[in-house]
């Protein structure tokens, strides 16, 4: 509305049904995923809930030494010696090459990131893995007031890819 005194319930309503549509979209945007699916960890009788940022996640997956193959973590090969593996695992048992097999991390964020996240991953790495170098990129460089935005003022969820 372009003011107060043209806003009713029925736009209102309107709004909100919009607003939550595109939270649910959100939410389920991830369903393929078996492990990453939610940012909320449930709390019990002694721990409150909380929020673990999906970053966070993938990297402690990355690095945690107790996992051989991350679930929902795909690795690319990109010399011989990897093809090599990843190819004989169909006929052999061969374990597919670890992202913590290498001295780099390389993360790459579609849609943007926070400073903060940035630092998160940075400083996370560097407590996991010292000695491990990490690069992370992304198409765009986010400020808080980017994220509304890019939640609920656009349609980012069904983008026009042309077809």
């Amino acid at each position: 509305c372009d003011s107060s005194i043209n806003l009713t319930f029925h736009k209102s309503k309107i709004a909100v049904d919009e607003l939550f549509t595109s939270l649910w979209d959100i939410a389920g945007a991830r369903n393929l995923m078996k492990q990453f699916k939610s940012v909320y960890v449930p709390g019990n009788h002694t721990h409150q809930a909380s929020y673990k940022p999906l970053l966070k996640q993938i990297v402690e997956e990355i690095f945690n030494p107790e996992r051989p193959d991350p679930v929902d973590i795909e690795h690319m090969s990109s010399g011989l010696a990897d093809l090599l593996k990843t190819g004989f695992s169909m006929f052999m048992k061969v374990s597919r090459p670890h992202p913590n097999d290498h001295p780099l991390l390389i993360l790459f964020v579609v849609g943007g990131i926070t400073v903060s996240e940035a630092k998160m991953v940075k400083d996370l790495v560097a407590s996991l893995k010292p000695g491990t170098q990490v690069i992370v990129l992304s198409t765009r460089l986010l400020k808080p007031l980017n994220i509304p935005e890019l939640l609920f003022a656009t349609d980012r969820l069904h983008p026009d890819i042309g077809f």
